[in-house]
């Protein structure tokens, strides 16, 4: 039964399809947004509806902005000869918060999956194929989740790759700065114990 009106319960709904947020938590976010109308709510909105009609994919590496190509392809100053190979955009914009890659990407939107029916053509390996014939990229940098999913859609980028005379690196698997050994899980020291190198 609705304890509100049908405007509020349809916010509620839609606020409960994000991520992390469920009914109750939708249900909090809405009441602290009507609370905060003027100061939250009200620029909030504004802010959605400016987004929604700026917002652009990419058609150079995929990337979520509100140009096409997106600020980190027009930027002169990134290293067009490597490439990192990201699965969602969510994943480009972490290494960016980090600080962790200076040249350019490519979002594959999504990974390889037998179970739900995902095969290469539904996603951006084509272009990335494309990318890869021009000639100016010397290292694919494979940014996959330590997924079997995820690794097996890195081993099917790197077959793809191989014979185009472009080195194939993957991020580095195991403990976590800050890490305590006790804490991990077996795959994540396993891992750790296999990417070892010297000190």
């Amino acid at each position: 039964m609705a304890v509100t009106g049908p405007e509020i319960e349809r916010l509620i709904a839609l606020m409960s399809k994000l991520p992390g947020l469920g009914p109750r938590s939708a249900r909090r976010a809405v009441l602290q947004l009507i609370k905060k109308k003027e100061t939250l709510f009200s620029p909030l909105a504004d802010a959605m509806a400016d987004a929604a009609a700026k917002a652009r994919i990419c058609s150079a590496c995929g990337n979520v902005d509100t140009q096409d190509p997106c600020a980190i392809c027009a930027d002169n100053t990134r290293d067009p000869h490597a490439l990192c190979i990201v699965e969602e955009v969510g994943d480009l914009w972490a290494l960016e918060r980090a600080g962790a890659h200076k040249g350019r990407y490519h979002v594959l939107g999504g990974v390889l999956s037998a179970l739900d029916g995902v095969g290469p053509d539904d996603l951006n390996i084509g272009k990335l194929v494309e990318r890869l014939g021009g000639g100016d990229i010397t290292e694919v940098i494979l940014a996959m989740n330590a997924t079997v999913d995820g690794q097996t859609t890195a081993h099917y980028i790197t077959d793809r790759v191989s014979g185009l005379g472009i080195s194939v690196t993957r991020l580095a698997h195991g403990v976590p700065v800050g890490g305590e050994l006790d804490y991990l899980d077996d795959g994540t020291l396993a891992a750790a114990m296999k990417s070892r190198r010297p000190f």
